[in-house]
């Protein structure tokens, strides 16, 4: 049996998954990224090829994907991750027509045709509010560990406004709502709903349509699940999956460039 893989190489996270040629998953892992993504690239796809119990001889073609895709350097191609992101999510959810992705740095709203491919996308601006850079500027300000801040905010009883639009303030906002004696679970609510209003504008640009898969790495925080639920009035599809959509969605690129590669050229009529 032939495998593929992708790497999705993240700002803060770096991912890797492993496909047989059926399209299921065999193998993953998710590691920091850290300073040296080339190495943080290797060491995820070796350590997905360990999680499938395969030999890497075995796996025939690796997609990189990710800010950092070109760096995937034992790769064979790279795809961006908006196309991964949607092919994954289709894969995964195959009625999923509009898709969040919410990373690190940025944050996407993606339209999908039901083959997984892209209709329209848009994603954030330059300012990092309404991603994951937003929520570790809260946990810091507050001295609470990341995982946790999800958990707290569904505690809240009434949202605190958070106004700032930009994530250097966002420590000064949270700090001066404390100060003020306002709550920490209803601080850290109002820190989710900004993120959500946010992704909502996005999702509104390209155009909501059902089923909604919610993607990358905030996809953890059950806090921003209920509130992107909350604000959808629908069910986001996410799963333990969510995490890994773009490197999933790049593994299954590269098991298409497999499958193609072994179909025999149709000859044209008349020829020998």
């Amino acid at each position: 049996m032939s495998y593929a893989a992708g790497v999705d190489v993240g700002s803060t996270q770096t991912k890797a998954v492993v496909v047989d040629e059926d399209g299921r998953i065999a193998g993953r892992s998710l590691i920091d990224t850290g300073a040296n993504v080339v190495t943080a690239a290797e060491k995820a796809f070796l350590l997905a090829v360990q999680d499938a119990h395969i030999g890497e001889e075995t796996v025939g073609y690796v997609v990189g994907t990710g800010y950092g895709r070109y760096k995937v350097t034992f790769g064979d191609t790279q795809i961006t991750e908006i196309s991964c992101h949607a092919r994954g999510a289709v894969h995964m959810f195959p009625q999923t027509r509009t898709v969040l992705d919410m990373g690190g740095q940025d944050t996407k709203a993606i339209r999908v045709a039901p083959s997984g491919e892209v209709i329209d996308f848009c994603m954030n601006d330059k300012c990092a509010a309404g991603t994951g850079r937003f929520l570790q500027a809260a946990a810091v300000a507050l001295e609470i560990p990341l995982a946790d801040l999800g958990p707290i905010a569904l505690r809240a009883e009434k949202a605190v406004p958070i106004s700032t639009t930009c994530t250097v303030f966002a420590e000064s906002e949270v700090l001066s709502w404390l100060g003020k004696g306002k709550k920490i679970e209803d601080i850290l609510l109002g820190v989710h709903r900004s993120m959500g209003t946010r992704s909502m504008a996005l999702l509104r640009r390209v155009g909501v349509e059902a089923q909604v898969a919610f993607t990358g790495g905030v996809t953890k925080n059950l806090g921003m699940v209920h509130v992107m639920n909350e604000m959808l009035g629908m069910q986001v599809n996410v799963g333990e999956e969510a995490h890994f959509m773009g490197a999933l969605g790049a593994a299954l690129f590269a098991r298409d460039r497999i499958k193609s590669s072994r179909e025999p050229i149709a000859l044209k009529e008349g020829a020998i």
